[in-house]
């Protein structure tokens, strides 16, 4: 056995490292009718907040964990945010009510944090520009076989114990995927390039993260991009369940997305080396706002039941092949001249995003009327205010004012 792991099982490695996230959400979407009853929430939209209180911490713990990687190393701070994860997932098995409940998503968000930002530096100490960009999108092809999964699963489990078995579901996977890092990858960032854990540091590096407009703008793109995301998965059950009353099938229907989507990493692998990642972001934000407005005009107009869903289903596979192109390669135009301060960078970037893009999902989320109609909506205005952005980093880097070598 080699010592190191090949390029094929890295990107296997950093995509169950990723998938710890998608796996966490997606698992629950199946529970959340099941939860509410048991709770009994005045507000029903109030159980959404299972989903965007895992999402708020991660954001936070966003924040923390880039830092303390370049201080102490990739390697302790995953472990570290492992053992979160999984004491906030057996705490989550206990609870009797909705708000301690959502406490402990929080607290596995905090914890899965530490894998999904110093997974991302652990790339980014390895590779660069389109090369890192490549493996993201092998990496992201991967990792969108849990969204595919992972409601069943979710269903699966529901059906067999009830809704506190997915937690264990998460405490298995948690320990199989750290364990595996643990034995298999080395640590990436050498003892005489660490940094500090000080203030000043942590405030000189952030400073020197956003003092360009192309991390900033790429930045802002990806939390509008996060937003989109978000609010789809929030409101994606309710809307199943109301609107198509579709909540027995929801696991598949779901499954069948993220099978379509996940095609979305080996497009953009195959074409971001010829055609640079501003470019596959601008196009893809181009159509998917498009078809986003021709969703708005059909719900406006009330197609027959049939056809209504095929262009709700057709729409959301659409949003989640967005991500899949999206995202990887925002990250790595963000963190293209960061290498040297990587963990700081990849936290600031995905931290401040996340929260934003959480931040707008739960109003269109609390907005869910029984229709498509608020998140649609939503997505459509947040993709046309992308795709100015995106324009604005265009005209920038014709005018010379940013350095970002890897778009056309």
């Amino acid at each position: 056995m080699p010592k190191h792991p090949n390029r094929t099982e890295f990107i296997a490695l950093i995509a169950m490292m990723f998938a710890t996230i998608a796996f966490s959400i997606d698992a629950m979407l199946p529970a959340l009718p099941e939860i509410q009853n048991e709770f009994r929430p005045e507000n029903p939209n109030r159980v959404q907040l299972i989903v965007g209180s895992f999402l708020f911490g991660l954001g936070i713990g966003t924040l923390f964990t880039g830092p303390l990687s370049d201080a102490f190393g990739r390697k302790p701070v995953v472990m570290v945010g492992a053992g979160l994860y999984i004491g906030c997932s057996v705490a989550a098995t206990l609870v009797p009510n909705l708000e301690l409940l959502a406490l402990t998503r929080v607290g596995q968000g905090l914890g899965a944090a530490a894998a999904r930002v110093v997974a991302m530096a652990i790339v980014r100490d390895i590779y660069s520009g389109r090369a890192m960009a490549q493996i993201i999108s092998f990496v992201m092809m991967i990792f969108t076989i849990f969204p595919a999964i992972a409601p069943s699963i979710g269903a699966g489990l529901l059906s067999l114990a009830g809704w506190r078995a997915i937690f264990w579901a998460f405490v298995l996977f948690s320990t199989v995927s750290t364990l595996w890092f643990w034995v298999r990858q080395p640590e990436t960032l050498r003892v005489e390039n660490r940094r500090p854990f000080r203030i000043a540091t942590l405030m000189k590096d952030a400073t020197e993260t956003f003092s360009t407009p192309l991390v900033r703008l790429s930045t802002t793109v990806q939390a509008l991009a996060y937003g989109m995301l978000f609010a789809l998965i929030s409101s994606i059950h309710p809307i199943y369940e109301h609107s198509f009353d579709l909540a027995d099938s929801f696991h598949l229907w779901f499954a069948a997305t993220a099978l379509l989507a996940m095609s979305s990493g080996y497009v953009n692998a195959s074409l971001v080396m010829r055609h640079g990642m501003r470019k596959m972001v601008t196009t893809m934000l181009t159509v998917s706002s498009g078809l986003s407005l021709i969703v708005l005009v059909a719900l406006v107009l009330e197609p027959a039941p049939p056809a209504y869903f095929a262009i709700f289903f057709i729409w959301q596979t659409c949003m989640f092949f967005q991500a899949g192109i999206v995202m990887g390669n925002l990250n790595a135009m963000a963190m293209e001249h960061l290498g040297h301060i990587a963990g700081m960078a990849a936290s600031l970037i995905n931290a401040i995003s996340t929260i934003v893009g959480v931040s707008i999902s739960i109003p269109i989320g609390q907005m869910f009327n029984g229709t498509p109609l608020p998140l649609v909506a939503g997505c459509f205005l947040l993709g046309l205010l992308s795709l100015f952005l995106m324009r604005r980093l265009k005209r920038l880097e014709d005018a010379g004012q940013t350095s970002l070598e890897t778009s056309v």
